[in-house]
């Protein structure tokens, strides 16, 4: 998995490198769309309930559920990291880039491709990170439609894509692990 490779962000003691673990455990965990997870403010953040109000195409809202290691990731980049970089210009984001500012779809672009330049993915957009996340989901035995929804995907074909993958991995273990195979 590419997480261990990237753990050792979590050590960074700089805000940018605590927005940057949390950048990618979202992505991650969320499956959204880099516009959206640069549209999220402070009040989009359901902490007890570990849900992001995430706002899509067509600016369709939906909640989205995340893990406990992005909640960790979030908790660390409220609490030690978005105050060192907050200003007047801040106003609710919060992703916010080294000027204090919403964080942009360009940068998050860049810092993925970065960070994941060493892993066993390679470089990779996030675009491969919400693929992940669908795929995951999909292989674990989620329900197309919940995937659908998760994805904020208006179209069932749409999401169908990700089954491909999900059949491929199926097809290899029945042949490794059925006897008859």
């Amino acid at each position: 998995m590419i997480f261990e490779h990237l753990r050792p962000l979590a050590v960074i003691d700089n805000p940018q490198g605590l927005r940057d673990l949390l950048v990618i455990e979202l992505l991650y965990a969320t499956g959204a769309r880099v516009s959206e997870l640069v549209g999220l403010n402070l009040e989009d953040v359901d902490y007890d309930r570990r849900l992001l109000r995430v706002t899509g195409k067509g600016s369709k809202q939906r909640m989205v559920p995340y893990g406990l290691p992005a909640a960790e990731a979030l908790d660390l980049w409220i609490r030690a990291g978005r105050g060192q970089l907050a200003n007047e210009s801040s106003a609710t984001a919060l992703l916010l880039n080294s000027r204090g500012r919403r964080l942009g779809v360009r940068q998050v672009y860049a810092l993925v491709a970065k960070l994941l330049e060493g892993t066993p993915t390679g470089s990779a957009g996030p675009h491969s990170l919400r693929h992940s996340a669908a795929t995951h989901l999909l292989d674990g035995g989620a329900d197309l439609r919940a995937v659908q929804e998760f994805l904020g995907h208006s179209s069932l074909g749409t999401t169908q894509i990700y089954t491909h993958v999900s059949v491929e991995r199926l097809k290899d273990s029945y042949k490794n692990a059925h006897p008859r195979a």
